[in-house]
């Protein structure tokens, strides 16, 4: 591959692998085990004197590929391929702490990460401390001897936060202990959290990478070094591993990342435009505008804004309800990142599982929603909400 391939030609051609046929697409290698010519060159390849796949929970060429074009956009040394978003997120975590160990996590985090972190941990002596993630100060005070893991999103889900991965990074650094950044909401196109200092990134493929509501999938990226040691053994032997189709649908997926990825977060902006300013709106939480509470800390750290926004309505979770329910375009769905606009209400769906001081305390109000913009036409995009918010008394 050529090393001066830019970002998009590497999401179409980056790590591909043909078989003797030739074919243009991608190959789908739908097989459970593979095939030696001699004992003797199984024993290698258990070994690992020889290159080669073993068995499919371990990989698989179409996985292969998937892993390799993801390390190629991220700028990752290694990369494993999981089944889904939240067994990335496990594996990231899990495969790298022991009992006696601490985490620091951000609080503003999915509900399944924060329960992997704040429930599951704990039954196995981890220790976890949640802390407000845009505070470096409080990052600061929450370590321990014991830590070994910072965890955190940015921006986050639903409010949109955006912690200072630099600066936490900075902190960890000097107590040894390592970043993991779940990356969705920014995608690999707008942050690089890497760059920044973090040592692990992860994604739910399921989100923007397919991008079409097709498949699960997630991802793990890293140096090799903390792939080796950390993620190997723990992959191979709890088995998180994604489906070559999966790998396959992801792939495809990939090719059109940048194209659509620049239409939602064109949409994204005119409508947060849009809805911050009408009188039935309390507020408009988007990283692409100047009035964000952290603009500053974007400016450092991101190169496009999002494909999310959230927006607060008056009214409270009877006028959250009636907006999804007079919408006709953007459809009511708790997944994000899809061709398609899609809305939730998080305190009954994402985060239903807080309690509901703990929703508070995160900003998930009853009057918030969470909309992740597809690529439509943005002017029916408007056009759909100002219909919907006509038909709101108030």
């Amino acid at each position: 591959m050529s090393k001066n391939w830019r970002p998009a030609t590497r999401l179409v051609h980056g790590g591909t692998l043909r078989s003797q046929f030739g074919e243009t697409s991608e190959a789908i290698y739908l097989t459970q085990g593979f095939v030696y010519d001699t004992a003797e060159a199984a024993e290698a390849r258990f070994k690992g004197e020889n290159d080669g796949f073993i068995y499919a929970r371990y990989g698989s060429p179409t996985n292969d590929m998937f892993e390799k074009r993801m390390c190629l956009l991220e700028g990752a040394e290694d990369a494993r391929a999981t089944a889904s978003g939240m067994a990335a997120v496990s594996a990231a975590i899990l495969s790298q702490v022991k009992a006696g160990d601490h985490i620091v996590a951000a609080r503003a985090l999915f509900g399944s990460c924060r329960w992997v972190v704040e429930t599951l941990a704990p039954k196995y002596g981890v220790e976890c401390t949640l802390v407000d993630g845009r505070d470096l100060k409080a990052w600061e005070a929450a370590i321990r001897p014991n830590t070994k893991v910072f965890f955190l999103e940015s921006p986050t889900n639903p409010t949109l936060e955006v912690v200072d991965i630099a600066g936490v990074a900075k902190l960890a650094n000097q107590v040894g202990a390592k970043v993991v950044v779940d990356n969705v909401f920014a995608t690999p196109l707008f942050q690089k959290p890497l760059e920044l200092g973090a040592h692990v990134v992860v994604y739910s493929a399921t989100k923007h990478i397919d991008g079409q509501g097709r498949c699960l999938g997630g991802v793990v990226l890293s140096d090799k070094e903390w792939i080796d040691e950390n993620l190997h053994d723990y992959f191979r032997h709890t088995g998180p591993a994604m489906s070559p189709f999966n790998a396959w649908t992801l792939l495809k997926g990939i090719e059109t990342l940048p194209l659509r990825v620049k239409q939602q977060t064109e949409n994204a902006a005119k409508i947060a435009d849009f809805l911050a300013n009408h009188p039935k709106v309390a507020r408009v939480i988007y990283p692409g505008r100047a009035d964000h509470p952290q603009a500053d800390i974007i400016a450092r750290q991101m190169t496009g804004g999002s494909t999310l926004v959230a927006i607060e309505m008056k009214g409270g979770k009877q006028a959250a309800f009636g907006l999804q329910n007079a919408l006709e375009v953007v459809k009511i769905s708790n997944n994000l990142g899809d061709a398609k606009s899609l809305i939730t209400h998080p305190a009954t769906t994402t985060h239903k599982n807080l309690s509901e001081e703990a929703r508070a305390e995160l900003g998930i109000s009853s009057g918030l929603v969470r909309l992740s913009c597809g690529i439509e036409d943005s002017e029916d995009l408007v056009e759909d909400f100002a219909r919907a918010l006509d038909k709101i008394p108030g």
